[in-house]
Parts: C-alpha cells; sequence; structure tokens
C-alpha cells in the first residue's frame, strides 16, 4: 500500500454479472476475488470478444472516498460493446458495480501522495463454441488494484519513439473502441520503442502514416508559445475518445485557453519543436493523468520539447485535475460520486 506500482496487487472481492441470449443480464454477485474457469472452447479465447474500461476511486481529506465521472465509462463501455457485437450493460448496473467493490474494499484504497484505487471493469464472451460470430453468453466483471505513478516515479518528462512501421487502428476499424486487440496490436510497437531507449510509442494514421494519432494507452496534447493547445481529433474513429482528455478540454476552457481538436503532422511537430512554436506537449489517461513528454525520437525524428521537463502549463493543467480528484478543490462539473 505503500508503494503499490502499478496492477501488481488486488483487492479481496470482484463483482460478476452474467449475460444469456434470450434471458439477459443475471446474476450479480458481489465476491471473494477468484480464478476465472473457462472452457478451451471459450470465444473469447479465439476471436477476442473482449472490451474493458479504466477508472479510479480516490481518497478525500475527511477520509471519505469518490468516484471520479463513472457514467462516462459507463457510456463508452456501451459504444465499445456496439462495436464489438456484445450486449449493451445499463450504465446503472455498471455505476452500481464500481460502487459496490470501493465499498467493500474500502481499506485498499491508497492514502499515500497521487496514489488511488484503480477499477478495471470488463466484459468477455463465454460461449464455448467455435464459429466466428457474436457469442450468445457473456461474463462482466470488475476488479480493483491499488495503484500509484504508471510512469517511472521522479522521471521529469517522458521520452517518445515515432512507430513508422505499426499503426494502432485504422478508419472503420476499432480504434475508439476499448477494447484488448487495440492494445494487443500496440505491444510490438512498445517493445521496439523500449528497445530503443524510450518510455512509450507514438502512433501515426494507417493511411498517410503522417497524421499523429494517440500513444500506446493515452491521448496527446500540443501546447503553443501563443498559449493555445491542440489535440488530435477522434472524429477519424481511430482514437479512443478519453475521458480525461475529455475533462481536460472542459478545465482548459474554464481557464480561459483556446484549444483545438485538430490534425497534426509528425513533420509539423518536429518543425514547431525546433522553432520554439510548441512549448510544451503532454500525454493524458486514466493510468497516466497528465504526463509530459520530453523528447521524440525514430528513424526520421529527433527533437525536445521545450527545455525537456514539464511545462507550466502542462503542471497547471494536472494540479486543477488531480485537485478536484482528491477533493482538493471545488467539483464546477460535477464529475465526482462520492461513496462514503
Amino acid at each position: 500500500m505503500e508503494n503499490p506500482g502499478f496492477g501488481r496487487f488486488f483487492t479481496d472481492h470482484m463483482i460478476t454479472l452474467r449475460y444469456t441470449e434470450g434471458t439477459g443480464w443475471h446474476d450479480w454477485k458481489l465476491e471473494a476475488r477468484k480464478p476465472l474457469q473457462l472452457d478451451p472452447a471459450t470465444m473469447v479465447l479465439h476471436y477476442a470478444p473482449e472490451i474493458f474500461e479504466g477508472l479510479k476511486a480516490y481518497k478525500l481529506p475527511d477520509g471519505g472516498a469518490t468516484l471520479f465521472r463513472p457514467e462516462a465509462n459507463a457510456r463508452r463501455f456501451q459504444k465499445s460493446a456496439e462495436r464489438m457485437a456484445m450486449p449493451n450493460l445499463p450504465e446503472e448496473l455498471f455505476v452500481e458495480s464500481c460502487r459496490a467493490l470501493v465499498r467493500a474494499d474500502r481499506e485498499w484504497i491508497p492514502s499515500a501522495e497521487g496514489a488511488s484505487l484503480y477499477l478495471r471493469p470488463f466484459m468477455i464472451g463465454t460461449e464455448s463454441a467455435l464459429g466466428t460470430r457474436p457469442a450468445s453468453d457473456y461474463l462482466f466483471c470488475v476488479i480493483a488494484s491499488p495503484v500509484g505513478s504508471y510512469f517511472k516515479a521522479g522521471a521529469p518528462a517522458v521520452t517518445l519513439w515515432t512507430s513508422e512501421s505499426f499503426t494502432r487502428a485504422a478508419p472503420g476499424g476499432t480504434g475508439f473502441a476499448k477494447c484488448g486487440g487495440n492494445y494487443a496490436a500496440s505491444l510490438a510497437a512498445q517493445a521496439e520503442a523500449q528497445r530503443e531507449g524510450c518510455d512509450q510509442v507514438v502512433f501515426l494514421d494507417a493511411v498517410e502514416r503522417r497524421w499523429i494519432e494517440e500513444l500506446g494507452g493515452m491521448n496527446i496534447f500540443f501546447v503553443f508559445d501563443d498559449g493555445s493547445l491542440q489535440t488530435p481529433p477522434t472524429t477519424t474513429g481511430t482514437i479512443l475518445p478519453g475521458i480525461t482528455r475529455d475533462s481536460l478540454i472542459k478545465l482548459m476552457k474554464d481557464m480561459g485557453l483556446t484549444v483545438r481538436e485538430e490534425p497534426y503532422s509528425i513533420d509539423q511537430w518536429q518543425a514547431d519543436a525546433k522553432s520554439g512554436r510548441v512549448v510544451e506537449s503532454f500525454a493524458c489517461g486514466t493510468a497516466a493523468v497528465v504526463t509530459p513528454i520530453g523528447q521524440v525520437k525514430g528513424r526520421k525524428y529527433g527533437f525536445t520539447i521545450g527545455s525537456g521537463g514539464a511545462g507550466q502549463t502542462t503542471m497547471r493543467l494536472k494540479a486543477a485535475l488531480t485537485d478536484i480528484q482528491f477533493g482538493r478543490a471545488a467539483d464546477p462539473h460535477n464529475w465526482l460520486d462520492r461513496l462514503f
């Protein structure tokens, strides 16, 4: 609990809920965490009908706890399910399942600075059959893990590797859905990035191999010398519509900052970083929160952003977001779902 890392330890309980074609959702349980028993022909093992979410519970200054925008995760879960031909899980079932697990495992919420309880709701196709079609049976489950920093603690900024051999998603594909296949497809590029001494990979679009899309599991923002910000648009269907991304855009507008959702090319990013037009860049996501980007490398790319460390706007936005999440500041958008 003092140094949980990320995703290494798990709480005592889990939520399970079954779906059967013709019956619907049934058999909701809060039970002791245990291994799942799956037949070797279970469809998720062969055709990957699987989606998931990630959200956090935060300890408040008065000892209480809160979830952050769980209804937004529930709605994105529904969109992922629709894309993957999986059953719709009602928003209230999703949210109440997360609430119930946190209440049961409240002692697992860490109190260390910046730490939280990470929740992983997921759904898998559990029908035992070999045939390329939607499954008839599903399992929804929620597990939880106390977490600290996603990246190495104390690092001033992360270094990115530009993937020119691999793409994450293509138009018409599953890029906007939070499914395991998207992440599996990113792992070869991530391994390449690590071999090159980088922390993360940045993906370009699958058509022109020119436009910046997102990192392996995070959205990205650029801060310009005039104080404005820009982020790639999610309208292409190839980028995950991050809830942290959406929250930050709202906070930027609250602060009177100009933010554009427009395409941005890797060549332009390099030119703007070298000229000083781009002064900061950062990644964001539930796991990474707000993480400064210091350097970008690649076969044809090599540049430093600003001073190579955390910029003023980046840290201002991170503080604004985390102060709301941890109950240190007012919650003007009613994002917090207090549990106790």
